[in-house]
């Protein structure tokens, strides 16, 4: 009984610990020129549907939820993150050369059309980045239109 306690107060101890470890926030104070969204003068309902489906992992620029500042959440929403900007960051779209722009698009379409993105453990949370199957249909020939400029 008494090892449990001591055990029970060690975690409540590492628990509360690293409550105090920081983690660093994607969010800037502009948007680049780069930004997906101004190099593709994208409609205002595109827009929107993939700002709430895709920005806050996929930019430089993410709106956190009210447990992003409790740990591991926040080192779990960091990782994340950090993993979608490495494999798509609308924030450098303009960046990307032509070929690599292509690709990406392709990549997008097959992720929306395969229901592999968003994340189910994003929607989970967001339900507003749930992309309907009308919303997959208007987001799938607005790319098609974009691919093919």
């Amino acid at each position: 009984m008494k090892y449990l306690k001591i055990s029970g107060l060690l975690i409540l101890v590492a628990l509360v610990g690293i409550q105090f470890i920081p983690t660093s926030l994607n969010q800037s104070e502009v948007v680049p020129p780069s930004d997906f969204m101004i190099s593709n003068e994208v409609p205002e309902h595109i827009e929107r549907k993939i700002r709430v489906s895709c920005y806050d992992c996929h930019s430089n620029n993410t709106e956190y939820p009210w447990y992003s500042t409790v740990q591991p959440m926040a080192w779990i929403l960091e990782d994340h993150i950090t993993e979608g900007k490495e494999e798509l960051n609308f924030s450098e779209w303009d960046d990307y050369s032509s070929r690599k722009k292509r690709s990406k698009l392709r990549s997008v379409k097959s992720q929306i059309e395969s229901n592999k993105m968003p994340l189910s453990s994003y929607t989970l949370l967001h339900r507003d980045a749930v992309i309907s199957e009308k919303e997959k249909k208007m987001l799938l020939e607005w790319l098609e239109t974009l691919e093919a400029r």
